[in-house]
């Protein structure tokens, strides 16, 4: 499709302007006023409505294959796009977990045949497959990472072997995103409130994975990665104490140690467990107060570089188990610009801050081919917000697979129009086009 989008405010690198947009064979072609064309092409009136570059999320788990009884890419990259989010990068952590090449490959084929957003899937890693995870530095131009768990996960997702981390950290080329929780910490939290208490509440879970446990092993996987020189990408801070270990002296595309935001811990604190209890459970666990307060300030001014939502879908019935059982993660895929947007009406954020945070930011940690930012030549991977038209989340209009949000009956300020993804007007005012699938991501590297 070609397509001019005409009277759009853009909002992109640090700046706010009027302009049409020219989108010719899936890229932007020109970005000017009144452009004009001699040939046929399809128009649409942006006026009144901001155009953003679609978000980019660095942290999702969209659980096929094996899990999709919870969710799968198709369900869940729809609810992105509805979202705003054009592009996502998929974690390890399916059944079986991506920890051959043979493996992860499959994942992309399905991306290529059922995604609706481009996508790229991390490798996983174990204390055992080594070889195949350096089998990805041929690769390197075709995949986002190497996902390591330096905390618990589900089945042998855990690498605590101090051996192979040395030689991933050692000798992987990629970037080497990390979940970062100290097990042996966790595990001695939760033995000594098992003894005080017997039984326990949604609201021991930050308790039991405390700051002590993110910050030893961030400090830990920080010390691998000076050692070798590694390029690291810390996910989720949850933690006051870890933002010591970040610096906003370097710029972003000359800074070898990264860290991510999610919206969960920038939104929620502690005090939300008596109203949404295991709704919130996840890991790393949401804390108290004052640490969503010491992460605001460190987004802003780029200690935190990227914001991204670890979405991360179970069953209602997954989440209403008894503590214990009850799964951790929280589904967020379909709203986080809106809820960035919500924080800027509160005057928390600005417009350009949201944009080079979701979009600009992730492009240039994980080094992506030509999408992030409104350029000419880029794909054209679009938003278009109307700042003046609210959306209340309600269980009809939640696209998950799993049917439930944490944000259920939150009103935001804004609403997304229209998502634009590779020149293809994808979702139009709660319309979808499904005629084209998502692109596999490209890497600089």
């Amino acid at each position: 499709m070609n397509l001019i989008i005409r009277n759009a405010t853009v909002v992109n690198e640090n700046k706010i302007f009027q302009s049409d947009i020219l989108i010719k064979n899936g890229r932007i072609e020109k970005i000017a006023a009144n452009i004009e064309v001699n040939y046929a092409i399809k128009e649409l009136n942006a006026e009144g409505l901001h155009l953003i570059p679609g978000a980019i999320d660095d942290q999702v788990h969209f659980r096929e294959p094996g899990l999709t009884h919870k969710a799968n890419i198709y369900t869940e990259s729809r609810a992105a796009v509805a979202g705003g989010v054009t592009s996502f990068m998929e974690m390890p952590n399916t059944k079986p977990p991506a920890f051959t090449q043979e493996l992860l490959e499959a994942k992309y084929t399905i991306g290529k045949h059922k995604s609706l957003g481009n996508y790229s899937f991390f490798m996983g890693t174990s204390n055992d497959n080594y070889d195949e995870v350096m089998r990805c530095n041929e690769k390197r131009k075709d995949i986002c990472g190497v996902k390591i768990f330096m905390g618990s996960s589900t089945g042998n997702l855990l690498v605590d072997s101090p051996l192979a981390l040395d030689k991933i950290f050692g000798n992987s080329e990629l970037l080497i995103a990390t979940h970062c929780e100290d097990e042996k910490i966790i595990k001695e939290n939760f033995a000594k409130l098992k003894a005080e208490k017997g039984t326990f509440q949604p609201a021991d879970h930050p308790i039991i994975r405390n700051e002590d446990a993110c910050f030893e092993s961030s400090f830990r996987a920080i010390q691998y990665a000076k050692k070798y020189g590694s390029r690291l990408h810390i996910l989720h801070i949850s933690t006051e104490k870890e933002l010591q270990l970040f610096t906003n002296l370097i710029p972003l595309k000359d800074k070898k140690i990264t860290a991510e935001v999610c919206v969960h811990h920038l939104h929620f604190t502690s005090d939300d467990y008596e109203r949404l209890g295991n709704l919130i459970k996840c890991n790393p666990a949401i804390k108290s107060p004052g640490n969503k307060a010491a992460l605001w300030p460190a987004l802003l001014d780029d200690r935190l570089d990227v914001i991204a939502t670890d979405h991360a879908p179970h069953t209602w019935e997954e989440k209403n188990e008894p503590y214990e059982k009850a799964h951790a993660g929280l589904p967020l895929v379909q709203h986080p610009i809106l809820l960035m947007l919500y924080y800027f009406k509160e005057g928390k954020i600005s417009l350009e801050k949201i944009v080079e945070k979701m979009s600009h930011a992730v492009a240039t940690c994980f080094q992506i081919e030509d999408r992030g930012f409104v350029r000419e030549g880029n794909f054209a991977d679009l938003v278009l917000v109307d700042l003046n038209q609210s959306f209340t989340v309600k269980k009809e209009n939640i696209l998950y697979k799993c049917g439930w949000s944490p944000l259920e009956n939150f009103t935001f300020p804004a609403s997304i129009t229209h998502t634009i993804i590779n020149g293809h007007i994808v979702y139009e005012k709660g319309v979808f086009n499904e005629s084209n699938k998502g692109m596999r991501l490209k890497f600089n590297r």
